[in-house]
């Protein structure tokens, strides 16, 4: 019997790989589902099952292409609603066959009312491991309040009661030498404060983490997960709808936005008013040369979570800016998060662009070293744009909070005849802020290169530590 996780970390999401006997599952699929074709086909098996743990919203799942190009049978739990699909609706506590091995499907309501695990029996009948999905992470739970974006006569405090009681009576009980093999780890917005390991026992877990403590009353474990929760990435319903719904083929996307256009071409989509330049070059090369109003989101980042969480809607359509040697991922990047309108890209790039006589913009940088050298003589504006987690732990003292994650509401605290110097961790978010805003009209934003990270690095700027508050007894 073979078991494979296989991890994208830009999602921070984890598809799985089961095998026995020349029969094979595939777990929570990405979108593009040759890979795993591919691995089963290199290794004689046969896809039997596509077993989807709920309808998930931070990527739209590779099922409905799968199960068309492998005759498998794709697996949901009890209440699952109608779909756009051919699928099979299991019962709590169902065995299915796979080789000589057995998968049971546990109904664990609570992040979603579909949401449900898979315990793996090895070929001697013997408890192996089990695949959680968003029900339980390594070190967290699934967030509870998700699922009445879709169904609005759920509620985040009922969801969060199913979910005790599903941790409690389907999880709890289990064996502790089990592997507990999670849908995603940390980066993962289906979560609060998920651990980098994307794996564990769950004897290790029952004693570390903190929604399994037994002690915890109904009421109590609620409170502990609802709190401090934000409000999810804008696309994440949208993609909780793809996923019932159905979508595309990834084939047909792909041919689709794999267009080159010249840039006279380019420049005449460009000139409609609901289409969008994404470029998805590094920040450096970006800020230096780029298309009018263009937004840089890089690809060499968690690229396709923040196209989610920055561009409203999933039927955007969006013109690519890529090194033509990436255009494919770009676009595969894109289909994950279920942005699939994409008309094409422009051939030869900015060389091509400039050649053809368009204009071009560019961002100013500067360095933390310059930056403390003139603060020292005069007042600026710096705006972090980090998460408020981040900022809370430790931030330039006087420096405003503006985080990335809710840009239509921290732009509210700009003023548009004011100078911002602006900064991240590292300068990836705070590129795409600064491009975000400079196409809405704020051309007084400088991008601080190296971010916190280079600022803390200089020891000219003051840092604020995070202090607890202090509890009056």
């Amino acid at each position: 019997m073979k078991v494979e996780q296989i991890y994208t970390g830009c999602l921070a999401h984890g598809a799985y790989y089961i095998e026995s006997k020349g029969e094979a599952a595939i777990i929570d699929p990405l979108r593009e589902v040759q890979p795993y074709i591919d691995m089963a086909e290199e290794r004689g098996a046969r896809i039997k099952y596509i077993f989807e743990t709920h309808f998930h919203a931070d990527f739209v799942s590779g099922h409905i292409d799968l199960a068309e190009k492998t005759g498998a049978t794709i697996v949901y739990g009890p209440t699952t609603m109608e779909t756009g699909f051919e699928k099979y609706v299991a019962q709590d506590g169902e065995i299915f066959k796979l080789g000589n091995a057995e998968i049971k499907l546990l109904h664990t309501p609570g992040h979603t009312m579909e949401s449900s695990c898979y315990l793996l029996y090895d070929e001697d009948g013997k408890e192996q491991s089990i695949f959680t999905g968003d029900t339980l992470f390594i070190g967290d739970v699934g967030r509870p309040d998700l699922a009445q974006k879709v169904i609005k006569d759920l509620t985040q405090d009922k969801l969060a009661g199913y979910l005790y009681d599903s941790l409690r009576n389907q999880i709890l009980p289990l064996p502790d030498h089990i592997v507990v093999y999670p849908g995603h780890g940390a980066g993962s917005a289906c979560g609060k404060m998920m651990s980098n390991e994307t794996s564990d026992t769950l004897g290790h877990q029952k004693k570390n983490n903190y929604a399994l403590d037994p002690s915890l009353s109904k009421e109590e474990f609620k409170k502990a997960i609802l709190s401090g929760l934000t409000p999810p990435p804008g696309y994440f319903p949208q993609n909780v709808m793809m996923n019932i719904k159905g979508y595309d083929s990834i084939d047909k996307v792909l041919k689709r936005g794999n267009n080159p256009l010249s840039p006279q071409e380019f420049n005449a989509l460009a000139q409609k008013t609901d289409t969008l330049i994404l470029d998805t070059r590094k920040a450096p090369v970006f800020s230096a040369e780029f298309i009018p109003n263009s937004i840089n989101i890089g690809i060499d980042g968690s690229f396709a979570t923040w196209v989610g969480t920055l561009i409203p809607s999933v039927q955007q359509e969006i013109l690519v800016v890529a090194d033509e040697d990436r255009v494919e991922e770009v676009l595969t990047r894109l289909a994950r998060v279920g942005f699939d309108q994409v008309p094409g890209y422009l051939k030869g790039g900015l060389d091509a662009w400039k050649k053809a006589g368009f204009e071009t913009d560019s961002i100013r940088n500067i360095s933390p070293a310059e930056l403390a050298e003139k603060q020292a003589h005069e007042d600026l504006n710096i705006l972090d744009v980090r998460k408020k987690s981040e900022y809370d732990s430790e931030h330039v003292e006087g420096a405003l909070n503006a985080p990335l994650d809710y840009i239509n509401d921290s732009m509210k605290l700009l003023d548009k005849n004011q100078t911002y110097y602006v900064h991240c961790k590292s300068g990836y978010r705070s590129m795409a802020f600064v491009s975000t805003l400079r196409a809405r009209g704020y051309d007084k934003l400088i991008n601080v290169s190296e971010g916190f990270v280079g600022m803390k690095n200089t020891g000219d700027f003051e840092i604020t530590d995070y202090v607890a508050p202090t509890t009056m007894l």
